[in-house]
């Protein structure tokens, strides 16, 4: 017999229903975590051509100016009627503030705030922004990084459209560019699976963190809670923190589309990334417990999923339910995937999501070893 007959509970049996349960769990993340993104579909809201209001672009930059030089043109060509685009430059020592001053020649819309370096206090990346939320003159801000560029010149159109009337927070997608190699997959795999996730929950209204390479709120929002000072003291969370601490059910949307993403180059050596995802991880301590919760969940089912195989093929009985069960999941994660991997441009991952999954499992935990000794000694955006 290769299966269990479940006609005495012995070890063969309890093995297979703790699989069971674990591809359960596997379901579940699915369904909840990536099939909302798979799913969704434009509200009407966002396809109208409402008014486009006048809106600020901030962009914080520290020794940038190579990506500022070939990016920032890809901001300023933006086709909006009416934007500004304010580059805070954060004590840089190379050429970044004559690159802006160059192209401020050229588009009268771009502004610049420096700061300058004080020997005795230091400061953040989130400084950096707040001296930019002040600069700027409109309600709605929309927020990338230096290193980060549109996908398109409607990209800022339609993150302002997704306001609609009555939103105070746009989440989208900001994803790494793409290249031939491993480590490239690694990272463009882990990124979708977290925009995935943040992605899936606002679509669900539950929304609980966001990206600084692709994000918009209002300044009225920002004020409300005081900006940051419930995590200045964290030199990360700018925008993942502000937006587990400001985002209901009610207040945010979600903008997803081909057009609208942003893209930023991505780390090349392992020790690199090991490092960024170090930083990122430094807030989720802070996250609300109901945040950290549905992500320990989420953790947890991938996990236990595979960890229930494993004893499935030391015994006689249920060698062959093992891989019964593996075909099935990935029948499940093939459908899902790719609709929401479409959704956000990153179809070519499909095979990688499928066979990288349990490699991204196993060095997971590599990043939060490292995390216990990362000390961040500047920001960088």
């Amino acid at each position: 017999m290769y299966f269990p007959q479940f006609n005495i509970i012995g070890v063969p049996e309890i093995l297979a229903i703790i699989a069971l349960i674990g591809l359960l769990f596997i379901i579940l993340y699915y369904c909840f975590s990536i099939l909302p993104l798979a799913r969704y579909k434009k509200p009407i809201s966002q396809n109208e051509n409402i008014e486009q209001e006048p809106v600020s672009v901030i962009i914080c930059a520290k020794n940038e100016d190579d990506n500022l030089t070939e990016f920032l043109p890809k901001i300023l060509t933006q086709n909006y009627p009416n934007f500004e685009v304010i580059i805070v430059n954060d004590c840089s020592t190379d050429n970044t503030e004559n690159v802006i001053d160059e192209f401020s020649k050229i588009f009268p819309n771009l502004r610049k705030s420096n700061i300058k370096e004080d020997a005795y206090y230091k400061h953040g990346k989130k400084f950096a922004m707040l001296v930019g939320i002040k600069a700027a003159k409109n309600e709605k801000l929309v927020f990338t990084d230096a290193d980060c560029y549109p996908a398109s010149n409607t990209w800022l159109s339609e993150m302002v459209n997704a306001f609609g009337v009555d939103k105070q927070i746009v989440l989208n997608y900001g994803a790494y560019e793409k290249k031939k190699s491993f480590l490239n997959k690694l990272i463009r795999l882990d990124t979708f699976c977290i925009a995935a996730n943040f992605l899936s929950a606002a679509i669900k209204g539950k929304a609980y963190m966001g990206v600084g390479r692709n994000l918009a709120y209002t300044k009225k929002l920002f004020y409300s809670v005081n900006g940051y000072k419930n995590h200045y003291h964290v030199s990360s969370g700018d925008d993942d923190l502000f937006v587990n601490e400001t985002a209901n059910r009610n207040n945010v949307a979600v903008c997803v589309s081909h057009n609208s993403i942003t893209y930023s180059k991505p780390k090349t050596t392992f020790k690199l990334w090991c490092m960024q995802k170090a930083r990122h991880l430094t807030t989720s301590p802070l996250y609300k417990g109901s945040t950290k919760t549905r992500l320990g969940l989420n953790y947890f089912a991938q996990y236990f999923f595979y960890l229930s195989l494993i004893p499935l093929f030391f015994t006689l009985e249920t060698i062959l339910l093992a891989p019964a069960i593996l075909v099935s999941k990935i029948i499940l994660q093939w459908i899902i995937f790719n609709k929401a991997l479409k959704q956000l441009g990153e179809k070519d991952l499909l095979i990688a999501c499928l066979f990288y999954e349990w490699i991204l499992l196993v060095i997971y935990p590599i990043f939060h070893i490292y995390k216990l000794t990362y000390k961040p000694n500047k920001w960088t955006s």
